[in-house]
């Protein structure tokens, strides 16, 4: 399987997702699971099967966290000189010519992506638009929402 980027922050916001569900939602889980069997007939028993049913998905998510941090190549461009490109892990501004409307976004792995929070995926079809380019870069993109033209007015390696 291929690397697939991500953020430091974004990285870490896995791990401690991680720890939190080995560490303190699985021994919670293992209680329940406990505490149901002893109330008897384990057939009939809705809280032994709703706390199974809540091991399985706690577990499906540590095996997805486990394989995402383990096909994560980790970019940090804060170690990076910034060359006024947009790649990965940069923080753009852009303008839209049109309205005069200026967004900043965070180029960030697909797992990271929020767009309240001006996170945009990589494979998002803004930040497809925006890599490569550069500062004062006039450039059009086509949304689902239809064809903007912007132009890149600040680009940071923050």
């Amino acid at each position: 399987m291929s690397k697939v980027p991500m953020t430091v922050v974004g990285a870490e916001r896995l791990r401690k997702e991680l720890e939190i569900l080995k560490f303190e939602r699985r021994p919670k889980i293992a209680l329940a699971i406990g505490e149901a069997r002893e109330l008897g007939d384990l057939k009939e028993n809705a809280e032994y099967h709703a706390a199974r049913e809540e091991q399985g998905l706690c577990e499906a998510r540590v095996r997805d966290i486990e394989g995402k941090l383990s096909h994560a190549q980790i970019i940090d461009v804060t170690t990076m000189p910034n060359t006024g490109r947009v790649i990965f892990g940069t923080t753009v501004t852009i303008l839209n010519i049109e309205t005069d409307e200026e967004v900043t976004y965070r180029i960030v792995g697909e797992d990271e992506a929020n767009v309240k929070e001006n996170l945009l995926s990589v494979s998002s079809p803004i930040a497809r638009g925006l890599v490569g380019k550069s500062i004062d870069d006039e450039i059009s993109i086509t949304t689902p929402g239809g064809t903007n033209d912007f132009e890149i007015i600040k680009v940071e390696y923050i």
